[in-house]
């Protein structure tokens, strides 16, 4: 008997795969299966939205606070960068969206630098600065 989903995923996904390698589709879960592949994809996007959140808010922290530059933001500015790279290199598919996640990802690091400096909102642009080419770019810092 194949566990439910919301009481067992780990059962539920096991069982269902091997129903699915013994191609023996009428006993699987298809619908869930099906809403759980579209999550997976999902996650794959809010992780590169997330991750330009926390690129971009670094980027703005750097060009607008040149006072406070160290190696922490010059840190998560690197790591940022490698992991969104890595992100594309696994999931070429993700290139489709990535000026709709570059607009959610810095309408996020607004929240960020409102939660983390005393930088007035109203001096930042209202529209992303950087392209994506520069945010992936290991030499640009902004001034």
């Amino acid at each position: 008997m194949i566990p439910k989903h919301d009481e067992d995923f780990y059962g539920w996904a096991m069982a269902n795969a091997a129903l699915l390698k013994q191609r023996k589709y009428q006993e699987a879960d298809m619908d869930m299966i099906i809403e759980e592949l579209e999550e997976m994809g999902g996650s794959n996007e809010n992780q590169l939205i997330n991750r330009l959140g926390v690129l971009i808010a670094h980027l703005l922290k750097w060009q607008f606070q040149p006072e406070l530059r160290g190696r922490s933001w010059e840190g998560t500015i690197e790591e940022q960068r490698h992991k969104i790279k890595r992100l594309i290199k696994k999931n070429p598919s993700l290139k489709t969206k990535i000026s709709e996640a570059i607009e959610e990802g810095f309408a996020d690091s607004k929240t960020t630098i409102k939660k983390d400096t005393p930088l007035d909102l109203k001096l930042l642009p209202t529209e992303c600065p950087y392209t994506f080419e520069q945010m992936m770019n290991d030499e640009f810092y902004p001034e």
